[in-house]
């Protein structure tokens, strides 16, 4: 682990919590990723690259999907590198759509929870998402 301040740690909690609160905002949460950026969501979907992320978004705003939220509590940050970090999380899934948009029994097809793994890596003065990865969690 490299030497870190209180002030990085901050800096990379914001981040986490910005993505969380934006998550239906596209042109916020596409800010706090890199150019290069890959995703794995909670069913496996995975998305590479900032353009990609914005054609997802763009296709799942508009739908059903929109109603499926999701909460965050960071667990832990570590500093691998002088401009990396890793941040590990508990995923929260609320899925607030309807019974008729959730399919034929009405129950959800999203695990409710799961393991979500950052890491964001330094640009400049700010820190910016270069890997999203969720993994749906045994409760």
């Amino acid at each position: 682990m490299t030497d870190t301040s209180e002030a990085d740690v901050r800096a990379v909690r914001e981040v986490v919590e910005q993505a969380s609160a934006a998550q239906n905002d596209p042109g916020r949460l596409l800010a706090l990723h890199t150019q290069d950026t890959a995703i794995v969501n909670v069913v496996g979907r995975r998305v590479l690259g900032l353009e990609a992320l914005d054609r997802a978004m763009d296709a799942a705003l508009p739908s059903p999907l929109a109603d499926v939220r999701t909460s965050v509590t960071m667990l832990d940050v570590r500093f691998p590198g002088v401009d990396v970090a890793v941040v590990s999380c508990t995923k929260f899934v609320h899925d607030e759509r309807s019974d008729e948009a959730r399919g034929d029994d009405g129950s959800s097809d999203f695990p409710t929870i799961g393991a979500l793994t950052y890491v964001l890596v330094r640009r400049g003065e700010g820190w910016r998402t270069a890997l999203t990865q969720t993994t749906p969690a045994v409760v």
